[in-house]
């Protein structure tokens, strides 16, 4: 088992968004979370990312996460290779490690020709190619993503699944919130949030 959610509960003001989730995940496995928009699924992956603090409940997690947000966390004035350099320093990875990987990503998701831009010249798909990236960048053992392919077009959404499914194959557990799930044969199991309960 790599993670495991226990009574969560999360409020905001007389809101209760989650009223008590509960789950687990073992090694190597594909969990998605769908719902509603609202329904408190980024909230649930703030609180295991450390991000936002649950009212109630516990949660364990074993080994390194990997976090790829809905909304993108890059700097704007950085280009796509200073991303890589950046957030290799706060992963604390070796020079020869990142590289590798940077170079695997930049040819896996087809963006190496933006590999000098700014991310302010860059198009919102691939803002989300660069977003995802660095998630993956210090091979995580449990990969944590909100509406990963946003803006994707389909060769990219393709790739990502590639990925993905190499990733599992190595043990490591992927948890995905998506309103997209024409996949399902992707996941081993797809929890719906819905009333703040896991479904």
């Amino acid at each position: 088992m790599i993670l495991k959610a226990e009574n969560m509960i999360k409020s905001f003001g007389k809101k209760k968004v989650l009223k008590g989730v509960s789950f687990s995940m073992d090694e190597g496995t594909v969990y998605g979370i769908a719902g509603e928009n609202g329904s408190g699924k980024s909230t649930l992956l703030k609180i295991l990312v450390g991000l936002w603090k649950a009212d109630k409940g516990d949660f364990l997690i074993k080994g390194k996460i990997g976090y790829c947000p809905q909304e993108s966390l890059l700097f704007s004035q950085l280009t796509v290779d200073e991303h890589f350099r950046y957030f290799s320093a706060a992963y604390g990875l070796a020079k020869s490690n990142w590289q590798s990987q940077s170079e695997f990503l930049l040819d896996q998701l087809n963006f190496r020709q933006y590999r000098k831009d700014k991310v302010s010249d860059l198009s919102g798909g691939t803002h989300q190619k660069l977003n995802l990236s660095l998630a993956l960048l210090h091979q995580p053992d449990l990969l944590i993503l909100d509406e990963p392919y946003n803006g994707f077009d389909w060769e990219t959404y393709f790739r990502f699944w590639e990925i993905t499914g190499h990733m599992k194959s190595q043990g490591c557990s992927i948890l995905i919130v998506t309103h997209l799930l024409s996949e399902v044969n992707r996941f081993d199991r797809i929890y719906n949030l819905k009333n703040g309960y896991l479904e």
